[in-house]
Order: C-alpha cells, then structure tokens, then sequence
C-alpha cells in the first residue's frame, strides 16, 4: 500500500525552504547572472533550426501591434520557497531581489491613472513572501481593480502565513496556482520532493475557504506545465482529466485549467542543453506555429514590470532582460505617467517568442 498523505497540521509551518537549499546543492543550481541571461538568450537567438519569430511573423502577414494595457503584471521579487527545474524567472531561496514601498507606490499610482487596466497580476517567485504583497492587494483593490495571485500552493504553508487563504478570500483574490500534473510522479520530477503533497493540502485549505467552490465569487485556476518535451494536450480534455482525478482521490475542486509551454530560457534552456533536446525541441516550437494565437498574446495587452520598477513587454522577456522598443534601453514606471505613455513602443521579441504562439498558445493571460 502506498503511504499515507500527511496531515495538513504535520505540513503547517514547516519550511521547504531548508529541503529546497539542500537539493539545490545537490543539483549545483545557483541563480543566473544578468550577463548568464543575455548569453543564453544569444545563444538561442543563433539557433540555425527557427528562423527568426518576425520573419515568421511576417510570412504570416501578421502585424504585431500593442493595445491598450487592460492587465498590469508586477514581478514584486523573485525570493521563492522553491526552486523547480522548468522555472523561467530563476527564483529560489537565494535570489533575494524584492519591490520596495516607493516601487509599489508608484505602480498603484499608474494603475489609478490608467483606466484601461483592470487587472493587477502579481507574480513572482512566491509573490506572498515578499513584503509589499498584501500593501498592493489592498490598495488595488481598493482602486477597484481584480488582483491575481500567481502562487505556487506551497507558501501557504511556510511559517507565518496561516492567515493567508483569510486574506486572499477576503480581497476575492483570483489564485492561480501551479500544479503541473494531477500524479505525483510528474510534479516530483519537475518541482521535487514533498511539493506535490503540499499542494494538494494547500488546494484542500483553498477549498476550504470557499476557493473552486460554486456561489462564492472566489476563483481558484490551476495550471499546468509539460513534464517532458512535448506541447500541452487538448486543454478541455487535459481540464476534464484534472477535475475527474483531483475530484475522486482528493477530493478538491477548481475553476479552470491554464496551460503554459515551457519557455526555451533559462533553467529549462539548460537543461534543454543538458539532455541535447533543444533543437528538438525548437523544431516543435516553430513548425506548431499558429497565427491565430497572436491576438491573445499577453505582449499585446500586459505590461510587465520587475522588483526595480523596469517595464517589459511580458514576465518572459523580463526574465531575459529584453528591454521594449528598438533601443534596448531600459524605461521605468517612473518614466510614466500612464499605461498609454507605452502605445508607441514597439514590442521586443526574440526566438522564444514561439513558446506563446505555438499549438494552441500559452493560456497564461489573465484576460
């Protein structure tokens, strides 16, 4: 017989982070530097088997133009209880990097200013750790805005967040949580021991609070993420499997399923490298393009912004220091006044890019 799942009270507030420091010196992972990023993002750029996503863009006849920003996406820090193989941010309990007040401030002022956005997404690393978390959700919600929490389910149960899913629930925070598989196995090989019994007890606590559940106004979206090298199935399908096997053994319950295709940059860029699949695996990204994804790109419609205050186009090209416009300069949120100060700024993109327009697309919009 299988063992059986620990109690949530034996997982309450004990940290991951020891277990996940111990296995990243196992797996020799340490953050990246700025110039690691670049690199990585150059290296790709001369991959001979994708010829450029503009020339593609091009040959489609699709033109990729900005709209009106109605989603604001705040990286507040990429500090993070984990440290999961397919991480496009690098975040881990080594990357210290977090918003301060006078940063928060000044998105929540543009957010006031801007009457196209009506979304707030914060993102991180664990986006709950970091100090101005919660001074954002009141604020924004405040403002009357929808604030999304993009979490990775195990933070709920790290020290001194037990009031957590009170306050989530309280501000009608939408959750979208990580959960790369329904089987065990799959979440262990991507995101390591104990993550997949942590986010089962922490979906259960959500469920609790009246997250997934019919009447309440409180969404909870799980998302998934390949395990291997592959595009996401059929979401409808995928979604339908997720609700049938998370409903009969754990008897949990979610809104809708996101699937996200793991981006060709930086951790999985590595281990694409490592287990000689990159080109392999660039082959699948351009051959599945689809131009009928481009107008639900998040480029189009987000704004991206880091801990320093830097604006990019998405979290992905954030993540690569890819900077928007034809210049390559960085331009911050004290540089505007409003999310419409950006129409005129061309969109950056580069050969990850296939990563959104690919198959189906990468339902991590929040539109």
């Amino acid at each position: 017989a299988e063992p059986a799942m620990p109690d949530i009270e034996d997982l309450m507030g004990k940290s991951l982070i020891p277990a996940t420091m111990a296995q990243m010196r196992v797996d020799g992972v340490r953050p990246y530097t700025a110039a690691e990023r670049k690199g990585k993002l150059a290296e790709l750029e001369a991959h001979s088997a994708a010829p450029p996503f503009e020339a593609t863009l091009r040959r489609s006849g699709y033109k990729l133009a900005r709209a009106p920003t109605v989603v604001m996406q705040l990286n507040i820090g990429y500090y993070c209880n984990q440290a999961c193989q397919h991480c496009h941010v690098d975040s881990s309990p080594r990357r210290k990097t977090m918003m301060s007040r006078e940063v928060a401030d000044k998105c929540i002022e543009i957010v006031r200013r801007s009457p196209t956005v009506e979304v707030v997404d914060i993102t991180g690393g664990a986006p709950e750790l970091n100090r101005e978390f919660r001074h954002l959700v009141e604020e924004c919600t405040r403002l009357g805005r929808r604030v999304i929490d993009r979490c990775n389910l195990t933070v709920l149960l790290e020290p001194h967040m037990e009031d957590l899913p009170t306050f989530l629930a309280a501000h009608k925070v939408h959750v979208i949580a990580s959960l790369p598989c329904y089987l065990e196995k799959n979440v262990a090989s991507q995101r390591g021991d104990q993550i997949f019994v942590r986010s089962i007890r922490a979906i259960q606590l959500l469920n609790q609070h009246g997250y997934g559940q019919p009447g309440t106004g409180l969404r909870l979206d799980l998302v998934y993420n390949p395990t291997g090298i592959h595009l996401s199935p059929p979401r409808e399908k995928l979604q339908g499997d997720y609700k049938r096997v998370l409903g009969e053994e754990y008897g949990i319950a979610f809104n809708d399923l996101h699937c996200i295709t793991n981006m060709p940059i930086n951790r999985f860029y590595d281990h694409l490298k490592k287990e000689e699949q990159l080109e392999r695996y660039m082959e699948i990204l351009t051959n599945s393009f689809n131009v009928s994804t481009c107008d639900a790109l998040m480029c189009r419609t987000y704004l991206s912004v880091d801990p320093h205050g830097v604006i990019f186009d998405c979290d992905f090209n954030q993540q690569t220091d890819l900077h928007p416009g034809t210049e390559g300069k960085p331009i911050s949120v004290f540089d505007i006044q409003c999310t419409d100060d950006m129409l005129p700024i061309r969109i950056a993109t580069k050969k990850h890019c296939y990563g959104c327009t690919a198959g189906a697309g990468s339902s991590c919009s929040a539109t």
